[in-house]
């Protein structure tokens, strides 16, 4: 039953993505994917805070499969990130497809820290 919760948690994550993604696309006229960038970011902070709550005892796995591998699988998108740094690197703006990459693994990478300091501050 474990397969429904990642359904129920991707059924929601997936057009939230979109929708974001789209919202602060729209906001920004530079050619750099902020949306996904933002979607991405997001995904890794609410990931850190539930694992760090499932860690602590806080949360069970079932959260993590509802929101972990679901939502949070469904919100963050490899694939697109990657087509965007590829497209902005054959479309010249070389330089930008490199932030892309550096600030979204640090970006994400600090986000799933903080989300997981917070679960321990919160119930470690």
């Amino acid at each position: 039953m474990t397969w429904l919760l990642v359904i129920a948690g991707a059924a929601v994550g997936a057009p939230l993505r979109y929708l974001t993604d789209r919202a602060v696309q729209a906001r920004h006229a530079s050619p750099f994917p902020w949306g996904t960038f933002a979607v991405n970011v997001a995904a890794s902070l609410v990931l850190g805070l539930t694992a760090g709550a499932v860690t602590a005892g806080a949360a069970s796995p079932r959260l993590s499969a509802l929101v972990g591998t679901g939502l949070c699988g469904a919100l963050s998108t490899y694939s697109t990130f990657s087509y965007e740094t590829l497209r902005l690197a054959e479309t010249g703006a070389r330089l930008l497809a490199a932030a892309n990459v550096v600030g979204s693994v640090l970006a994400g990478y600090g986000a799933v820290n903080v989300g997981a300091a917070l679960a321990r501050a919160l119930w470690g």
